[in-house]
C-alpha cells in the first residue's frame, strides 16, 4: 500500500457525496458525488451555509444541533448512520442517509464537520410501497 494518500483525489473520487463546512456552517468541500446528488456544482456551493440542502422545516433543529456540537466537540451520531428528509436544487425531495466526523485544528479545537452521505430517495420511496401494501392486505385479512 502507498505510504501517503491523496486526499484530494479520495475525496473526488469516491462515489458517495463529500460535503465538509467549517465551525460556522459554511461549506468547505463540495465533491462530484455531492453535485450529482443536490443539484449545486461546487462553485455554487463552496462559501455558502449548508441551507441549501436543508429543508427550511428542519433548519433551525439542525442549526442548534450543529452550534451544540461545535462548541462541546461532542456529537452524538459520531458511528449511527443518520438518515434525514434533504432538498435538491431544484426544490425536490431528496432522502439521504449519512454519517458524519468532527474535524479538529492543529490546536485541537472543532473547526468543522464532514459528512458522507447517500441518496437513499428510490429505496425509502419502495420502503413506503412496501408499508403501504404491507398495510393494503392486512387490513383485507381483518375484514374477511
Amino acid at each position: 500500500m502507498q505510504g501517503s494518500i491523496d486526499f484530494e483525489q479520495l475525496v473526488a473520487a469516491v462515489g458517495d457525496a463529500v460535503v465538509v463546512s467549517d465551525a460556522s456552517g459554511a461549506i468547505t468541500v463540495w465533491n462530484a458525488a455531492a453535485e450529482r446528488m443536490f443539484g449545486f456544482t461546487a462553485a455554487e456551493a463552496l462559501g455558502q451555509s449548508l441551507d441549501l440542502m436543508i429543508p427550511q422545516r428542519l433548519r433551525e433543529r439542525h442549526w442548534e444541533g450543529y452550534h451544540k456540537t461545535m462548541a462541546t466537540g461532542q456529537t452524538r451520531y459520531g458511528s449511527d448512520v443518520l438518515r434525514v428528509p434533504a432538498v435538491h436544487k431544484d426544490g425536490r425531495a431528496l432522502s439521504i442517509a449519512f454519517t458524519v466526523a468532527l474535524l479538529y485544528s492543529a490546536q485541537q479545537q472543532v473547526s468543522g464537520i464532514v459528512a458522507v452521505i447517500r441518496d437513499e430517495t428510490a429505496r425509502f420511496q419502495e420502503d413506503r410501497n412496501l408499508r403501504k401494501r404491507l398495510a393494503e392486505l392486512e387490513a383485507q385479512v381483518v375484514s374477511q
